[in-house]
């Protein structure tokens, strides 16, 4: 039996990697101080692995930035774009395509970003073209087998497969399967090149095995499989977030040497699989779940693994069911969680050492070393401490129409227009303005308790009116207070409720240098006090224009948290609703005209089987809605998504209600609207024109031209204009002049239109 690794966090245990990407882009650190600063990352992670136990230590598992980007520049693919630089500089290369924007080369629109199935983490999108031109570069990948084979002769690369490659591409003017034999010949070269490295196994990542692949995309693995010449490399075929059941016939005709299941993810008959497959693989068992906190139940894994490795023997590996790049990094660092809270929890570091144990019990048969490792914790977690009878009593409560607001779109509309009074193409901005570092400075010496809450809250309104005298002077319709009090749009509001803990250094990437440190929602959740109120009623104290109050919506509260396992999902969402609904009450009670309501994260929770989508959907938006049932008409609600494809659940989106929806749609060049051409959005809309997660800005044309195709699928009337997510990332000087330059595109684009009217 060997145990494995399918991934390991890339951002290290204090962040390492998010901070030397960032003095590089900011110029502060050469190119060959951040290149070392990674190896040591690396280094690093294959010690801390080796040291827990595990034994093939994965490879190109390590991004600068994502790894599918590093598939694509494996392959030599970048977009024509960014081929014009004058200089060979590979890393800002990788940067300009993530970015739009490096140390070096030109400035170009950065390639498209979106979710990486149902998860936070967000890949860079393959840009491919009918004349795709491979052009094979290995060498930073055998750098790091090299570098990983001075810790472990037992080295395994990571490598995304190719139909997952081309299935997770966008291709322009060519079916994306023609594409396939000339992508096939780089994979080739790759393998090849792998086998001169002396690599014995290769784990050859193919998680859309876990859809429901059309025939055409199952005949793409047939072919693709057979037509491989993998040499002396054994093939671990990877899958992960799904189940992968209804593909057996065809995954166990592919010539590969051995399968990797997720059995967390979805419910699969793992011996109904094993007696399927030939009996010459090798059988990867996920069993630790990558993607939570939790402390596996080692004693059940034992029961049910045992009977499969009597039967399998040396053929059983046992690995965590996904990457762990979805997991933080250690819980040895967490020094202020209580020790029973402590007690139940695992990260990244641990769910290696979880292996070990599990491996060591089914060799020997003998389990009191797992006993006394898991027992005590998943006994003490079913305790009064996660239990609140109120919340429970008000979702036995629920009834239909508390998930519905009580008129029409169109009646709200049109009291919505009377009390605000809004202009064509109203202006404004997703929420959060920059983030300077003497905010975090700030923040961090209030929780440090060297600042008092008087001097904390004193700064606090400073920068808000600072916030609202910028947008005035910038000539926004909808203003923001700026979020300066926020940390993160979820962990701010989890910080507020019960029933939730957080912890300090439980990071995990969301995309390039962007970490996230997600709540843990252990209990049954509900609002300590009012969250956003002070706030909100200090900075519409500054303006007669509209400030538009800032929340973040259940379901995405769900998603972007570590969420209980001791409930289904849903009961969890609609406990988070009621707890933002309450929140949305008393804002209107206090005059509180606009409300968002944030819900980037409805798309990414979806199963990974499209048969499994509407059950999500339908508790998804009731959940949502539940939150803004208790806004009168009169109220209008906003929600926003960015960074995920919409196209398949619009009348999801659509079934939100919300008064006003905010959309990615920049970086797409408004690709996303193509889905109304079938069906058109009834509410108003605020397609995004420009990609706030560059570094450029944008002129005032080419957001008028975006406007312009925005109205092809949106009457004016609805049309809103705002950047694409929130600033919080970016610097002061770039949003001023990209806001100057969206309002200017709005006043041109509204000249524009009434001049259409008057001739």
């Amino acid at each position: 039996m060997q145990i494995h690794n399918l991934g390991f966090p890339r951002i290290g245990a204090k962040r390492e990697l998010k901070f030397c990407l960032e003095r590089y882009w900011r110029g502060e650190s050469s190119q060959e101080t951040l290149l070392a600063e990674c190896r040591n990352i690396r280094k690093t992670n294959w010690q801390t692995q080796l040291d827990e136990g595990i034994e093939y230590l994965p490879v190109g598992d390590f991004a600068h930035y994502d790894h599918v980007l590093n598939t694509s520049l494996l392959l030599g693919i970048v977009p024509e774009r960014f081929r014009h630089s004058s200089d060979d500089n590979e890393l800002d290369l990788e940067f300009r395509i993530a970015r739009g924007q490096a140390p070096s080369g030109c400035q170009c629109a950065a390639s498209d970003m979106t979710k990486w199935f149902n998860t936070n983490y967000h890949y860079i999108v393959p840009e491919l073209s009918a004349g795709l031109d491979i052009k094979v570069n290995a060498s930073r990948l055998l750098a790091q087998i090299a570098e990983a084979q001075q810790f472990s002769d037992k080295v395994k690369p990571v490598l995304l497969g190719p139909v997952s490659y081309l299935y997770l591409s966008v291709a322009k003017d060519v079916e994306k399967l023609s594409l396939l034999p000339q992508l096939l010949k780089g994979y080739q070269q790759i393998l090849t090149q792998l086998a001169h490295a002396g690599v014995s196994w290769l784990q050859i990542d193919e998680p859309v095995l876990g859809l429901e692949l059309s025939q055409e995309w199952q005949q793409a693995f047939t072919t693709s499989y057979q037509q491989l010449d993998k040499g002396a490399v054994k093939l671990l075929l990877t899958t992960y977030f799904a189940s992968i059941d209804h593909h057996l016939k065809l995954i166990k005709t592919l010539p590969v040497d051995g399968i990797h299941l997720d059995t967390v993810a979805e419910q699969t008959d793992v011996m109904n699989v094993i007696d399927t497959l030939p009996d010459s693989w090798v059988i990867s068992l996920g069993v630790i779940n990558g993607r939570n906190v939790w402390k596996t139940d080692l004693v059940s894994v034992y029961q049910t693994l045992l009977p499969l490795y009597r039967h399998l023997g040396e053929r059983l590996w046992l690995a965590p069911s996904c990457s762990l790049l979805h997991s933080p990094v250690d819980l040895a660092q967490e020094q202020k969680l209580d020790a029973e809270f402590s007690s139940w929890l695992a990260f990244a570091r641990q769910k290696c050492s979880e292996l070990a144990l599990l491996k060591s019990a089914l060799i020997n048969e003998n389990s009191d070393a797992i006993t006394l490792y898991s027992a005590p914790a998943i006994a003490r977690r079913v305790s009064e401490r996660i239990h609140n009878q109120t919340v429970q009593q008000r979702i036995g409560l629920l009834k239909p129409e508390d998930f519905h607001r009580k008129q029409a779109f169109s009646e709200r509309k049109a009291i919505q227009q009377r009390e605000l009074n809004l202009p064509l193409l109203p202006t404004t901005t997703i929420g959060s303005f920059p983030q300077t570092g003497k905010i975090r400075e700030i923040r961090a010496k209030w929780r440090r308790g060297e600042i008092s809450d008087q001097q904390y809250q004193e700064y606090i309104r400073g920068e808000i009116a600072d916030v609202i005298s910028k947008q005035e002077a910038i000539g926004l319709d909808v203003l923001v207070h700026g979020e300066v009090e926020r940390n993160d749009m979820v962990e701010y509001f989890g910080e507020l409720l019960e029933g939730v803990v957080f912890t300090q250094f439980a990071w995990v990437q969301s995309y390039g240098s962007r970490c996230v440190k997600p709540p843990i929602i252990f209990g049954d959740i509900s609002r300590k006090q009012a969250m956003t109120l002070e706030w909100i009623n200090y900075a519409q104290s500054l303006t007669d224009k509209p400030v538009k109050a800032m929340l973040t919506g259940p379901v995405t509260i769900l998603a972007w948290s570590f969420v209980r396992d001791d409930l289904p999902r849903q009961q969890v969402a609609e406990q988070i609703a009621l707890a933002i609904g309450d929140e949305v009450a008393e804002l209107v009670a206090n005059g509180t005209q606009i409300i968002q309501i944030d819900e980037p994260a409805i798309r990414e929770g979806m199963p990974v089987k499209q048969s499994l989508w509407q059950e999500y959907l339908d508790w998804a938006t009731a959940a949502f809605r539940l939150s803004a049932a208790t806004a009168p008409s009169a109220t209008q609600i906003h929600s926003h998504m960015c960074y995920s494809e919409f196209n398949d659940i619009l009348e999801a989106i659509i079934a939100l209600d919300a008064d006003v929806l905010t959309v990615e749609t920049s970086r797409s060049n408004m690709a996303l609207l193509d889905a109304f051409e079938q069906q058109a959005y009834p509410n108003d809309l605020g397609p995004g024109v420009y990609d706030i997660h560059s570094p450029n800005v944008p002129d005032v044309d080419w957001m008028v031209n975006l406007l312009d195709k925005a109205l092809d699928y949106v009457p004016a009337q609805r049309l809103w204009v705002n950047p694409d997510c929130g600033l919080k990332t970016r610097g002061w000087q770039e949003t001023k002049a990209a806001l100057e330059n969206m309002v200017l595109a709005a006043k041109a684009l509204r000249a524009k239109l009434q001049d259409k009217v008057a001739s």
